[in-house]
């Protein structure tokens, strides 16, 4: 058994073909029904082990392990607790008795099992153990990673990564930078170190641990430097032979969040690109399909990074997203689509010449055709209409629009009639209200009306999320306030009808009027076996409001109506009478109360 299986099976009590599991897993089942007389006997148990080790540590350290074992193992977690708790010993003193003469023993490799069931006894009670205790042992745990056992090295780093996640009282980070500044140096240094040590060149709980460290840690402009070369190196390691996907993950999700930490505190893109670059470029070149998705949001993520205009070295990356190849593989697609979105907002000039913006475009027809990668396809549409100027889109807002009522007619779906709904909302707000009736129309006369009534008014209910709600809700207001087409007296129905819609919106819970429609994916798509598409947390897009100049959609409607009410007094309170919903005529006044506002 290797240290992984073997660390695997302890850590996550999945050794149940092991003697002493099923000992305490019977122990425990025991203890549903006879509490006391068990936890009596077990105490008394491991007193008697302890005092047997005292008396020959030598001969009977396997004595205290099990001790050690007895209560970790037995240990529960109470319904509502977020933490594990035991009724055998006191945490407290237990701790200090019992493990830390293990976590002050200064040979890290004398007896390695005394050493790995002290660290796990931290881990596990890391939330009882109060931080000012926690602290004076956090030297100790970087020693130990220098250990020469895979599983007491492995253990050490698992103990850091948890103890960095622990919450104090009001949810906050128990430990914080001004914690870790003082070993950092060492810290990193060891950790790096382990994976140099024999079987660990791919230990995933180091990796781990470097990523939460980092994630943690000031970060001066000499340390990243330090630290995103010892990860490229790794990273070019790894290229040669993948193997342990939960290792490269938490390789990918370091760099990620050293590169973004480090920017954020002003250090140059540059820093990173210099060391990275080469690596990324084997990736590609080399044709690492496992790391494709990564390297893509790598790529995206420095990208953002950049300040117009971007590097030239950057262009030649987007003639390889423009290949129809490089989409062929449906894992890369959302890592794509996050790199070509990036490029749309960081370089809109440069994607203005020549033909690229037309494959792009292409790029947009593609997904959409297909279910599983359709909303895929409206991210990139929405950034296009967002990123580029009208008059560069406009020779093409027609070939848009016939390819979405081309897969309007094909499948009427409820993901695809919300991606539709959120996209032209996005243009009449980037583009007026006079330039989305137009332009479809142009497409096919009077077509608008038709999307309107069949589908704007009847699912505008369905849309989920702040940003698209409000998003979507201030479209709808400025549609039946400033358009034309709504605001003619013979269109008195469909205004009345769109109000209704957006009343609905805005004063009933996302439970109570949305419904969600089961993806179903296309049986071709799913026939033999693919790499899947996992997301780099550290490498996420920030999610962009459009409309971050208003605040609150409901006044923004209330207010809006307001308004236009006072150019036609009496016009419009007659059509809401006969036309909205009673239960929505009483919610509409409910928010012109709370916003002190009349429609007239």
């Amino acid at each position: 058994m290797n240290y992984i299986e073997f660390i695997r099976r302890d850590m996550e009590g999945s050794d149940l073909d092991t003697r002493r599991r099923i000992a305490c897993e019977l122990l425990k089942g025991i203890a549903t029904h006879y509490g006391n007389v068990v936890r009596n006997i077990v105490s008394a148990q491991i007193q008697t082990l302890l005092s047997s080790f005292a008396a020959n540590p030598v001969n009977n350290w396997k004595d205290k392990d099990c001790a050690v074992y007895l209560v970790v193992s037995l240990a529960t977690k109470k319904a509502g607790a977020s933490y594990v708790s035991t009724e055998l010993v006191d945490v407290q003193s237990f701790f200090e008795s019992v493990i830390v003469p293990e976590l002050q023993s200064p040979d890290v490799n004398g007896y390695p099992m005394l050493k790995a069931g002290a660290l796990k006894f931290f881990t596990m009670f890391r939330n009882q153990i109060s931080k000012h205790v926690a602290l004076k042992f956090f030297p100790d745990l970087v020693r130990f990673l220098a250990s020469e056992s895979n599983v007491v090295h492995s253990y050490a780093a698992s103990c850091v990564e948890k103890l960095l996640l622990a919450k104090d009282e009001v949810g906050g980070a128990r430990y914080t930078a001004a914690d870790i500044n003082p070993i950092f140096p060492v810290l990193m240094n060891n950790l790096f170190s382990a994976l140099k040590l024999q079987e660990s060149e791919e230990n995933q709980y180091v990796m781990k641990c470097i990523m939460r460290v980092l994630g943690v840690a000031d970060l001066s402009a000499e340390v990243a430097q330090v630290c995103i070369e010892g990860l490229a190196f790794i990273l070019g390691e790894v290229c040669r032979n993948p193997k342990n996907p939960i290792f490269n993950h938490y390789l990918f999700e370091s760099v990620a969040i050293l590169v973004r930490r480090g920017c954020e505190r002003d250090l140059s893109v540059s820093v990173f690109e210099s060391s990275l670059f080469p690596r990324l470029e084997v990736i590609l070149t080399n044709d690492v399909i496992e790391f494709f998705p990564y390297t893509f949001q790598l790529l995206a993520q420095l990208v953002e990074l950049n300040r117009p205009p971007i590097p030239p070295i950057y262009m030649q990356i987007f003639e390889i997203l423009l290949s129809p190849d490089s989409w062929k593989r449906s894992p890369n697609v959302p890592a794509l689509v996050r790199l070509l979105q990036a490029f749309l907002q960081k370089a809109p000039n440069e994607i203005n010449q020549g033909d690229r913006l037309t494959k792009v475009l292409g790029i947009f027809d593609t997904l959409i055709q297909s279910s599983s990668t359709s909303e895929q396809g409206f991210y990139v549409l929405n950034t296009v209409v967002e990123s580029l100027e009208y008059v560069v889109i406009k020779p093409y807002i027609s070939h848009i629009w016939a390819a979405l009522f081309r897969e309007l007619q094909r499948r009427q779906t409820v993901k695809l009639i919300k991606s539709l709904l959120i996209f032209t909302s996005l243009f009449l707000i980037e583009h007026g209200s006079s330039n989305l009736v137009d332009t479809m129309n142009a497409v096919q006369p009077d077509i608008f009306n038709v999307i309107l009534s069949h589908f704007w008014i009847p699912n505008l209910k369905l849309i989920t999320g702040a940003i698209e709600l409000k998003l979507t809700a201030v479209a709808s207001t400025r549609l039946i306030c400033e358009s034309p087409i709504l605001l003619d007296p013979a269109a008195a129905e469909s205004w009345g009808k769109m109000v209704d819609s957006i009343i609905t919106l805005l004063s009933r819970p996302e439970q109570d009027r949305a419904e969600e429609e089961p993806d179903v994916p296309d049986i071709t798509e799913n026939v033999g076996y693919t790499a899947t598409f996992v997301r780099l947390y550290n490498a996420g897009k920030k999610e962009e409001d459009p409309l971050k100049d208003i605040r609150d959609p409901r006044e923004f409607f209330v207010a809006s109506l307001s308004r236009l009410s006072t150019l036609s007094p009496g016009r419009y309170p007659k059509v809401i009478s006969e036309i909205v919903d009673p239960a929505n005529q009483a919610a509409l006044l409910q928010l012109c109360n709370t916003y002190n506002l009349t429609i007239v």
